[in-house]
């Protein structure tokens, strides 16, 4: 008898632990199916936060960019107009005739290399304007020297250089036209508020060319 009931309660035990073990385990895997979906939901936010962090980023720099060019394409055309003035208002200093009109643009240190078609160099801005004075202003009944359209200006901070085609026109005292075209370069240095010539090259293409 007292056999029969243990054996009986055993059983019963069994079969309660059976019958809630089922729902024990439904309930564990509720959970953990609902801590993944909650990770997985944060995981979203994070990641529209990250890419639209991503595009402020992108439109930030882009924005910069724009700026940039913007602000290069301003400055290059500022600087073209203002070496277009200044190259007109130096053929019309020499046009003048006399070498002291054009002194203002130009470095006077000694050692500054000077290229005229002749003779071959000066080596200041002294040498340069009494050689110039003597050799051919003087000579001269009047002369005209106009820049070309084709003037190119490249500009690094405080120097600049710049190209442009020349045509110079000489009436001598003795009655006698010449015409000339020029192949120029010069190299500015910004000294102040100014700009002066450091060193430029005049040239005559050869015969033919």
């Amino acid at each position: 008898m007292n056999k029969s009931r243990l054996q009986y309660g055993a059983e019963r035990n069994r079969v309660c632990r059976t019958r809630w073990d089922i729902p024990c385990k439904l309930f564990s895997r509720v959970a953990r199916s609902s801590r993944m979906t909650a990770s997985t939901g944060n995981a979203v936010p994070n990641r529209s936060e990250r890419w639209r962090w991503l595009l402020y980023v992108a439109a930030a720099l882009a924005g910069a960019m724009l700026t940039f060019v913007g602000a290069r394409a301003q400055q290059k055309a500022s600087d073209d107009a203002m070496f277009r003035k200044l190259t007109d208002s130096y053929c019309a200093a020499w046009s003048t005739g006399n070498a002291e009109a054009p002194a203002k643009f130009y470095a006077k240190e000694n050692g500054l290399v000077f290229y005229d078609v002749a003779p071959f160099a000066y080596h200041s801005w002294k040498e340069y304007h009494d050689g110039v004075q003597k050799e051919f202003l003087d000579t001269a009944e009047s002369i005209k020297l106009t820049a070309g359209k084709d003037l190119k200006v490249t500009r690094r901070g405080m120097i600049a250089w710049t190209t442009v085609p020349m045509h110079l026109t000489e009436k001598s005292k003795d009655g006698k036209t010449a015409e000339m075209d020029l192949r120029y370069t010069g190299i500015w240095e910004k000294r102040g508020a100014n700009w002066v010539l450091v060193h430029e090259h005049l040239s005559t293409p050869m015969a033919g060319s």
